[in-house]
Formats: C-alpha cells, sequence, structure tokens
C-alpha cells in the first residue's frame, strides 16, 4: 500500500511542478509521477529533513526538486526541436 501511496504523492508533485512553471510534463500521468518521484530525489539531496514528510518523502524539497527537474527537462525538450 506504500508504494502506490508514494506513486500518487510523486504524481502529486510532478503535476504541481508543471502548474507552476506552466509546462507540460511529456508522458501525461506517468511523466508526473516520475518527474515527481525523481524530483522527491534532487529535493532531498538539495534540502535534506526540511518541511513535512508523507510517506517518507518531504513534500516541500520534493516540489523544488520537481521544479527543477521539469526546468532542465523543458530546456532539454526545446532544444531539441529546434
Amino acid at each position: 500500500m506504500g508504494f502506490i501511496l508514494y506513486l500518487i504523492i510523486g504524481g502529486i508533485i510532478g503535476w504541481l511542478a508543471g502548474l507552476i512553471l506552466g509546462k507540460d510534463i511529456p508522458g501525461g500521468i506517468i511523466g508526473n509521477i516520475i518527474a515527481g518521484i525523481i524530483g522527491a530525489w534532487i529535493g532531498g539531496l538539495i534540502f535534506p529533513d526540511m518541511g513535512p514528510v508523507v510517506w517518507d518523502m518531504a513534500i516541500i524539497p520534493a516540489l523544488i526538486g520537481a521544479i527543477i527537474l521539469v526546468a532542465i527537462l523543458s530546456l532539454i525538450l526545446k532544444a531539441m526541436r529546434k
């Protein structure tokens, strides 16, 4: 059950990061989940032990990490289209 909740929270974090930046994450729901989980990992490296934790995922660092990931991914995809 914990794994499913981790995926749901990762999807919400990825979706919020896309909304904040105004960018669509490629891959839809799966892309949101992946961006949220990788963002949580990146945010955990940059800001350890910060903010509220839900199912072993610190929410604020996860959101910051997902925003960083979406911004970098957006720049890479924009450069590839040219």
